[in-house]
């Protein structure tokens, strides 16, 4: 008889992936091959700026839904609550959408067309890796709360 997994068997925490990928990008950038965003500074700076504040606001936001709700950020943690209040009421992945804004921001800020580059194959490992493996999860542990939620809500934006 299968059992419920207790928590998302995810490829890694998704903050590791993401601080991971940008380091590795900056790296890349000042030692190995430099290439510029070709954005005006000032534009680019206030872009930049506006991502990571956007990013920051919306991770605060997610993690106190959390809080609200009882529940852990943490995978290792796993969920004791379906959350659908807060960001999580517009999107389902509030803080990856959160983190994917503050990444660009920083690459932005930064002048690092590879660490954006980079962000392309990280979506993928995040949307494969992580959410397909959370999606599961909540699934199994939440049943037709979860379906109807996942009906109702984009995974995005």
């Amino acid at each position: 008889m299968p059992t419920t997994p207790t928590t998302a068997r995810v490829i890694a925490p998704p903050p590791v992936l993401y601080l991971g990928t940008l380091v590795l990008g900056l790296c890349v950038d000042r030692f190995v091959w430099r290439m510029s965003v070709n954005i005006p500074d000032m534009p680019r700076v206030i872009l930049g700026g506006f991502f990571v504040a956007v990013g920051v606001v919306l991770l605060l936001a997610g993690v106190a839904s959390f809080a609200r709700a009882g529940t852990g950020v943490r995978h290792a943690a796993g969920s004791s609550a379906l959350v659908t209040s807060g960001p999580h009421a517009f999107t389902r992945n509030p803080m990856y959408l959160a983190m994917t804004l503050a990444y660009a921001g920083i690459a932005l800020l930064a002048d690092s067309l590879i660490s954006l580059a980079l962000l392309a194959p990280l979506l993928l490992v995040i949307q494969f890796g992580v959410i397909a493996q959370e999606e599961r999860f909540m699934e199994a542990k939440f049943g037709e709360a979860y379906r109807a939620y996942r009906k109702r809500v984009r995974p995005w934006i």
